[in-house]
């Protein structure tokens, strides 16, 4: 079997975790190794990028990438996962909220703000994940971290339920937020729907579910689905090198600012990381030093 690199852009459906469709890629592809590029809740669907062999080297930067959501909101009912798996903590009448009241508490949620994780959620606490502890019945301290939510539009109101899209930083967490609008408008809330429509450059439209994968693969047209490591990383800018420097840099040479071709960089706006490639093949991920440029990641 051919060992194949690179991503597939899944479209997860509601009920497996992240790990089990993973695992089923995995095992589809015949894959060494395999990842993914950021969690989804087993009852969320929607984008799941799944990492292949060499293309889990790609995982710090496409997790780190902004990620967009649509989500349904069900007022006046409080659950203790913040989503329609958990169990009801607390109802309340929540009388007949307009949209634009709805809209302008969601202004408060915007920029830069701090959430805490939701208890049932996969942070780690002590060693465990949360999820764990709160399943045992653990009492959980979880910290307050930042996050960043560019915006959050009402696409709908149809009481008891409120829809919504969501732009923001990786590491936001919708049922957070769904609960934090819930108790701004006094109603108190949790999530019925979540589904990514977008992480990174990847949209759900170009999304594959498993069923289609393994249709392709039975098809022979597997390499349709995958995205290859050189086209992976959209926003970094990128470096044509010749032969002879690629395969020093993959025996750990550290390229000085001379030796590459800056007619094909204009600027690193990425962090400071640039992509050197070869034709079709992803040589490896640099980053800026004082005296030239560091190895991240290096692809064979």
């Amino acid at each position: 079997m051919i060992q194949r690199d690179g991503i597939i852009i899944v479209d997860k459906e509601s009920g497996p975790s992240s790990f089990r469709v993973v695992e089923r890629i995995k095992n589809l592809i015949g894959a060494k190794k395999a990842g993914h590029a950021g969690t989804l809740d087993p009852f969320a669907t929607g984008v799941l990028a799944v990492l292949l062999n060499q293309g889990t080297k790609l995982s710090p930067f496409l997790m780190s990438q902004d990620k967009v959501y649509k989500a349904a909101l069900r007022l006046g009912i409080e659950t203790d996962t913040q989503d329609l798996t958990g169990r009801i903590i607390k109802k309340k009448d929540i009388g007949r909220p307009t949209r634009e009241t709805i809209r302008e508490k969601t202004l408060q949620f915007l920029g830069t703000i701090k959430q805490v994780p939701p208890p049932y959620s996969a942070v780690h606490h002590k060693g465990k994940r949360a999820y764990e502890l709160a399943r045992d019945g653990v009492p959980i301290d979880l910290q307050e971290r930042e996050v960043r939510v560019d915006y959050i539009d009402v696409l709908s109101v149809d009481l008891p339920t409120v829809w919504i899209e969501v732009g923001c930083s990786s590491g936001t967490y919708i049922r957070s937020l769904a609960a934090d609008l819930g108790r701004s408008l006094d109603t108190g809330a949790h999530l019925t729907f979540l589904r990514r429509i977008k992480s990174g450059p990847f949209l759900v439209d170009n999304a594959f579910t498993v069923t289609q994968i393994a249709e392709h693969l039975s098809d022979n047209t597997i390499d349709e689905v995958i995205v290859q490591l050189k086209g992976a990383l959209e926003g970094m800018e990128e470096a044509e090198i010749p032969d002879t420097l690629a395969r020093k840099i993959r025996n750990g040479y550290k390229p000085h600012k001379g030796e590459l071709p800056w007619e094909n960089v204009s600027s690193l706006n990425s962090g400071g990381y640039l992509k050197v490639v070869r034709g079709n093949e992803l040589v490896a991920i640099l980053k800026e030093a004082s005296n030239g440029y560091d190895i991240i990641r290096v692809f064979t």
